[in-house]
């Protein structure tokens, strides 16, 4: 075990040098098997090296939330401008149909809900994610809650076993918490908590001191959106993100809360993909809009 008395942090991230063995478009993923790149080419736009993630998982705690009373109706129509879906596997066999051939980043563990403590989450099945023929599966770490921290960091290198056996990525992602800390420190420890654990993606929020938590991690970072925003506060959440070394994000409240969702990550695509800047965004967004 580590010498806890003489903890230093980290301060040579070596910004602006490129991680190195990068003839495959996707960070880390150089010596892992055909399988396992074929499902990350398909979340990762070989061209861009990034993805834009539709996020509506929310319900598996929250219930039917705003904007997700009606996945038919609300989510559904978004589809075919997401680069990869992230959702349950409830959701997607009562309700995504197969026939839109979008990648599937699949929530693969579940527990308590906000009525009670949250991230006391267990895993589901892995022969569930192979039967739906997934992209992804998604695992939340909870860093930081002591009474969760050592069974959800078992459930993602759990996951991970299972994954690596199956050719399928594991997504960890950055619980929501108490405890969680907004600061480039906390998300950092978490995101390479992940990627030591063999996590193949880390969803994790940003902060001030981004570029040092994509730097340290030697897998792709995508970011949540966290709660709605105004749109161009969101656009440039995205903006900021990618300029730092983001390989996407993975919105859904930004997006299905907005009041064009269409139109909104169709923008969120824009800046993600062709590098617009927030404002060339918002037009867009306000064209798209009045359409």
């Amino acid at each position: 075990m580590a010498d806890l008395d003489d903890l230093r942090e980290g301060c040579n991230f070596g910004l602006g040098v490129a991680s190195t063995n990068n003839s495959f478009h996707v960070k880390g993923a150089e010596h892992l098997p055909w399988g396992m790149k074929d499902r990350l080419s398909r979340i990762f736009n070989p061209k861009t090296g990034r993805t834009v993630m539709l996020a509506f998982d929310h319900g598996f705690i929250m219930g039917p939330t705003s904007g997700l009373e009606r996945i038919d109706l609300n989510i559904v129509p978004l589809i075919e401008y997401a680069d990869c879906l992230m959702c349950t596997r409830g959701i997607l066999r009562t309700v995504i149909p197969p026939s839109t051939n979008k990648p599937i980043c699949l929530r693969s563990d579940a527990g308590t809900s906000i009525l009670t403590e949250l991230n006391d989450n267990v895993l589901i099945d892995v022969e569930d994610a192979i039967r739906m023929n997934v992209s992804a599966m998604a695992i939340m770490l909870s860093i930081g809650d002591a009474a969760h921290e050592a069974k959800t960091v078992a459930n993602l290198y759990k996951a991970v076993d299972k994954g690596t056996r199956y050719g399928i990525p594991v997504m960890g992602v950055t619980a929501v918490g108490k405890d969680m800390a907004r600061d480039a420190r906390y998300f950092g420890l978490a995101s390479r908590i992940a990627a030591e654990n063999g996590a193949n993606i880390v969803k994790t929020y940003y902060c001030d001191g981004f570029e040092k938590v994509v730097a340290a991690c030697p897998v792709p970072v995508v970011i949540a959106g966290g709660k709605k925003l105004p749109e161009l506060e969101a656009l440039e959440l995205c903006y900021k993100a990618i300029s730092e070394g983001a390989s996407g994000v993975d919105m859904g409240r930004n997006v299905f809360q907005s009041e064009a969702p269409a139109a909104m990550i169709q923008a969120v695509h824009a800046v993600v993909h062709e590098n617009l800047k927030p404002e060339q965004a918002l037009e867009l967004f306000n064209e798209l809009k009045n359409k």
